[in-house]
């Protein structure tokens, strides 16, 4: 058993600095009393890493732009390295969520989704132009935002199926929510629904109906125990 020789106790286990002063222990250590949390400690180091990682490429774009004034010869008024950090911000917040307990895979595919999606049309929005007739945003904003909304509906659905923990609303919601949503707003400026949203919204409502068909008991049940019904 280890010794303090300053605060003159006794410590078990396999501790290097005294509980109470910090200061080093005397003596030889005996077994751990508690397992070393091996799982948290490598997220923890690999968050750390990546982290850093972050840090240098947002110095080195920050640099590269304003101190080496380097420009992307097809936009030269873009700020390039400020959309590099706004993405490299996402990144961190998409990390932190990930590792974040207690939050459901509706919540951080959706998050995930949306956030992406974001960050391409701000970015499509600077770094402009035109394709079979069509501006980089146009197709952005019409084709690759519900088609990847579709694929967030689908994989809550399937995450709604398998769920065994009595959070299927979650799911449902979420996948009614992220599919009607947007079009109503869309439907309310006024400039026309195209195609990829129309299907985005049946098909929420479409595996909406799905998922209340099939585990509408377990909704059921979640509801009178979310409510205390």
């Amino acid at each position: 058993m280890r010794k303090c020789p300053y605060c003159k106790i006794e410590v078990g286990g396999d501790l290097s600095k005294c509980p109470i002063c910090q200061s080093k222990l005397m003596g030889e250590p005996e077994k751990a009393y508690f397992p070393k949390p091996i799982t948290q400690q490598r997220r923890s180091d690999f968050y750390k890493i990546q982290s850093f990682v972050v840090w240098v490429i947002a110095i080195v774009g920050l640099s590269a732009e304003y101190l080496l004034h380097i420009k992307i010869p097809a936009f030269p008024k873009v700020q390039w390295s400020l959309l590099l950090i706004m993405w490299l911000a996402a990144f961190e917040f998409l990390v932190m969520r990930q590792f974040k307990p207690g939050t459901g895979h509706a919540r951080k595919v959706t998050s995930m989704v949306f956030v992406i999606l974001i960050l391409l049309l701000v970015t499509t929005h600077f770094l402009n132009f035109e394709i079979f007739n069509m501006t980089l945003f146009e197709i952005t904003s019409e084709w690759v935002v519900p088609l990847a909304i579709i694929g967030s509906i689908i994989t809550n659905f399937v995450f709604a199926m398998i769920d065994k923990n009595g959070n299927t609303m979650s799911y449902l919601l979420t996948n009614l929510l992220v599919g009607v949503i947007p079009y109503i707003i869309l439907y309310s400026m006024g400039k026309g629904t195209p195609i990829a949203w129309i299907a985005c919204v049946v098909l929420s409502i479409i595996f909406f109906i799905g998922a209340i068909t099939f585990k509408g008991r377990t909704v059921l049940a979640e509801v009178q125990r979310r409510f205390n019904l």
